[in-house]
This record gives C-alpha cells, structure tokens and sequence, in this order.
C-alpha cells in the first residue's frame, strides 16, 4: 500500500476547517475578503479532496481485507458526503455577499467539518486498531 492517501488528506481538511473559520469571521464582520477566502478554500479542498478521494479509492479497491472492514465502507460513504457537502457549499459561495455565506454558508461548512470529524475518527480507527496501512 502507497502512502498516498494519507499525505494528500490533510489538505481538505485544513481547507473546509478554514472555510468553516473563515465563514464564521465574514459573519462577524461583513468584510467580503472573508468570503473570498472561504470560496478559494472551499475550491482548492475539492481539487485536494478529489486527489485524496482517488488514492483511497485505489488503496479501498486494490485490498480486499480493507473492504472487508465496516469501518472502510463508512468512512468512504462519509468522505463522499463531504466531497457532496463542500461542493454545493462551494455553488452556495458563488452567490453574491451576505446570501453567500450566511446562514447556508455557515451551516454548510459546520456540516462538513462535523461530518469530516466522524470520518477522520474512522479512518484513525482503521490505522490504530485495524492496522490498516501499517507494515508489521
């Protein structure tokens, strides 16, 4: 197994946790630069979440003892989720100004990182206590 998909994970997830900041700071002030930047973080975790989204989808494919596992399966189906969830996110910040953030915006990027946190704590599981990945 290629150490692909962990390497490339870390990029959507500082990309939609900083979107769901950035958010959070265009709520509290107006200030459109934070609009943008969750529109440029939201793009660039997509670009990033479907290059990760592919690596786990070889390594998924190419082992059959991943797939046997309950916890692959969720944590694939939750991935693409938030794959779904940060694109039309990322639809809803193409709209003008306030409308494109707040309240959809917000809620959106909250969605995503809470659904990323579960899928995160599933692929941890797979590493730590089903080996998943690690060469004895």
């Amino acid at each position: 197994m290629h150490p692909i998909h962990p390497m490339l994970v870390p990029f959507p997830i500082a990309c939609f946790t900083g979107a769901l900041v950035t958010d959070i700071a265009y709520w509290s002030t107006a200030e459109m630069m934070w609009a943008d930047f969750s529109a440029w973080l939201l793009f660039v975790g997509l670009i990033m979440g479907a290059l990760a989204a592919i690596a786990g989808l070889i390594d998924f494919l190419s082992n059959r003892l991943i797939r046997r596992l309950t916890y692959a399966w969720y944590h694939m189906a939750g991935n693409v989720v938030v794959l779904l969830l940060a694109l039309f996110n990322a639809f809803v910040h193409s709209r003008d100004a306030w409308t494109s953030v707040v309240p959809a915006g917000v809620v959106l990027s909250a969605l995503t990182v809470l659904v990323m946190l579960f899928t995160g704590w599933l692929g941890w599981a797979m590493v730590y206590r089903h080996r998943v990945g690690v060469m004895d």
